[in-house]
């Protein structure tokens, strides 16, 4: 629930802007002079903030709270409310920093809209903003798997071009780290990387977030599109763009130019479009919700990121790194990942992929004791993914079976979950396990286990 904080300094005003607020499913702080103000935004930062201009019996006036909540607290916005405004007035609380000005009496549902993209607008400066000052690091791009090599062999080569790329891969795969990477190994690297967050911003805002606006009262306020110019404008999860909006995108990548809302001069840019996407754009042009030509324009280079399935191998280097991460940005306890815990890991299912691997770790480091290694039981139920110890369970099925056939539905098991373990690899199967290669390619030819193309090849002697 977003806290909303308003100053004023006629109680009906305030009581009613409040109850108003709370219908709508905000939660509000009242204030009545400049001294109550100040009092509430140090005990909390709001969301956001209603200043009155004219405030009775206070030390300051509105523009000088405003001038305070810009020095102290700059990432809240301010709209401004008074019933003595003018265009002076106005000009002047927007060259302070406030984010826009309205007139008593006011229209609830013009309050209400202002609010909102107030709103919007500091989300998405604050998610650009963290971006920008690398606390989302693209430390996660990690690993010495071959998936993972590879993936990073073919960024080198695209971040070295000017071109297009269209990441593709399952949610939580590392898809906005490899678009970071791109960035910072390209001639580009000390330009903006703007993220366009598709798939959270409302869809009747989206095209005066991306292309900004121009008002008589505002002046010039720059989108998203302008802020990356001379850098990369990334479309994170880029299916969700309204459907209304993909054509107008489609002429900026074609001409490099477009207009704000409500403006009539062309904005030229010169930017680097990288994209990335879960879903099988194909399908969603066959159901008439993404534009073919976009999709031609964008998909120059297309990359695809690895699950955390297909590249296990780089799981305990991941976790220690997650690890070392929380110990150093959350003082959470360093712990050790013994070699049982790391293989119970690299058993386990990660439909999250990368942000769920981090976010297991994050749990289990908060709810443990905090000292000694992290142990294979700490992992069980984590987020609905099984580990190797709760797969092989006692159950009625096992209970009910006879000894022989238990035992081969144990050993059935276990060898599936090693071989997932190490990505289908027979060899290192049989290091881990400790039979010979030969002996474990009888035994899995005894139990009818064929753990995908790469066992299959191995078991016929390609």
């Amino acid at each position: 629930m977003s806290d909303i904080l308003i100053v004023d300094d006629e109680r009906d005003i305030r009581e009613l802007i409040s109850d108003i607020l709370r219908d709508e499913g905000f939660s509000t702080r009242l204030a009545a002079n400049s001294d109550q103000a100040v009092a509430e935004l140090n005990a909390a930062e709001p969301a956001l903030m209603i200043l009155d201009i004219w405030l009775k019996d206070s030390k300051m006036d509105g523009i000088d709270i405003l001038k305070q909540v810009k020095r102290n607290n700059p990432e809240v916005p301010v709209v401004i409310i008074s019933g003595h405004g003018n265009i002076e007035i106005a000009v002047a609380a927007i060259k302070q920093g406030a984010y826009d000005f309205i007139e008593k009496p006011f229209n609830i549902d013009q309050l209400l809209v202002v609010i909102r993209r107030a709103m919007e607008t500091a989300r998405l400066r604050r998610e650009n903003s963290t971006l920008r000052r690398g606390e989302a690091r693209a430390a996660e791009m990690l690993g010495n798997s071959a998936p993972f090599r590879r993936l990073r062999e073919q960024l080198d080569k695209v971040a070295k071009s000017n071109g297009r790329v269209m990441l593709t891969g399952e949610p939580g795969a590392g898809k906005e780290i490899a678009a970071r990477y791109v960035h910072a190994h390209s001639p580009r690297a000390r330009e903006p990387f703007v993220t366009v967050p598709c798939a959270t911003i409302e869809p009747e805002h989206m095209e005066e977030v991306l292309f900004g606006r121009e008002t008589p009262e505002r002046g010039i306020e720059a989108g998203l599109l302008e802020q990356a110019h001379g850098g990369v404008i990334y479309f994170d999860e880029v299916a969700d763009m309204p459907l209304g909006t993909q054509p107008k995108i489609l002429r900026v990548l074609t001409e490099q130019q477009f207009q704000r809302a409500g403006g009539t001069d062309k904005v030229r840019v010169d930017l680097r479009v990288i994209s990335s996407t879960n879903r099988d754009l194909s399908a969603e042009i066959a159901a008439g919700r993404f534009r073919q030509e976009l999709y031609d324009r964008l998909n120059v280079v297309p990359v695809a990121v690895p699950s955390l399935a297909e590249r296990r191998d780089d799981i305990p280097l991941l976790a220690s790194h997650f690890i070392e991460q929380f110990h150093a940005g959350q003082g959470l306890p360093l712990r050790a990942l013994p070699e049982e815990t790391c293989a119970a890991l690299q058993a386990m299912n990660w439909p999250g992929n990368i942000r769920q691997l981090r976010n297991v770790i994050e749990r289990v480091l908060i709810l443990g004791d905090g000292t000694g290694p992290i142990q294979p039981s700490e992992l069980e139920g984590q987020n609905g993914s099984a580990s190797t110890s709760e797969a092989l369970a006692l159950g009625p099925q096992i209970t009910s079976l006879a000894l022989r056939e238990a035992r081969e539905l144990f050993e059935r098991e276990y060898l599936l979950a090693q071989i997932n373990r190490f990505g289908g690899n027979i060899s290192r199967t049989a290091q881990f396990v400790g039979m010979e290669r030969s002996a474990l390619h009888r035994k899995l030819k005894s139990l009818g286990v064929v753990g995908g193309m790469r066992v299959e090849e191995e078991l016929m002697g390609k």
